[in-house]
C-alpha cells in the first residue's frame, strides 16, 4: 500500500490524530528519515505544507507533520504540484478551518489523480516515440561510420 493510500486509511479509520505522549523529531532526523535535504523541509514549511512546532529555534515534527511529509512526496513522485498537495492536504486539516471530511479530500485526490494519468500518459507516449526515432538515428549513424565490405583504410 501506498504512503498516501496508508494515510487515507488512517484517517478513515481514525487514526491519523496524535497521542497526547506524542513524541518530536528533529528537522535533522526527519530530513534522514524521509531522505530529504534540511532546505526541502524549510521550503515546505515557507510554502505551509508543512507546520512544525517551535522550540526557541529548533523545528520539532510530529506523527502528523510525518504523515503529511509522506504525502507530500507521494505528490511530488506522480507530478503533483505543490498547490495541488496543498489543496488536498488542507481540506482536512484543522489549521486551516477547513474539516471538510474524507469524502471531499478523496473525490479532489481522484479527480487530480485521473487528471494526472492523462497527463503521464501523454508523455509516455511521447517518450516511446522520441525513443523509436533515437534507435532509428543511432542505426543510421553507426551505419555510416562502417566501412563498406572490401574496402580497406590505407595505413
Amino acid at each position: 500500500m501506498t504512503n498516501i493510500a496508508m494515510a487515507v486509511q488512517k484517517t478513515a479509520e481514525g487514526n491519523d490524530s496524535p497521542d497526547q505522549s506524542e513524541e518530536y523529531t528533529r528537522i535533522g532526523e526527519m530530513a534522514r528519515e524521509f531522505g530529504v535535504t534540511l532546505r526541502a523541509l524549510r521550503f515546505y514549511e515557507d510554502k505551509g505544507l508543512l507546520t512544525p512546532e517551535r522550540a526557541g529555534t529548533a523545528r520539532l515534527y510530529s506523527r502528523n507533520d510525518k504523515v503529511r511529509l509522506q504525502q507530500i512526496l507521494l505528490g511530488r513522485k506522480i507530478g503533483f504540484s505543490l498547490s495541488d498537495i496543498k489543496e488536498v492536504l488542507d481540506l482536512d486539516d484543522p489549521g486551516t478551518g477547513h474539516k471538510t471530511g474524507n469524502t471531499e479530500q478523496l473525490q479532489l485526490v481522484l479527480e487530480k489523480s485521473k487528471r494526472q494519468m492523462v497527463r503521464l500518459e501523454k508523455q509516455h507516449h511521447s517518450i516511446e516515440d522520441a525513443i523509436s526515432e533515437l534507435k532509428k538515428l543511432i542505426a543510421d549513424v553507426s551505419a555510416r561510420l562502417e566501412p563498406a565490405p572490401g574496402l580497406r583504410t590505407a595505413g
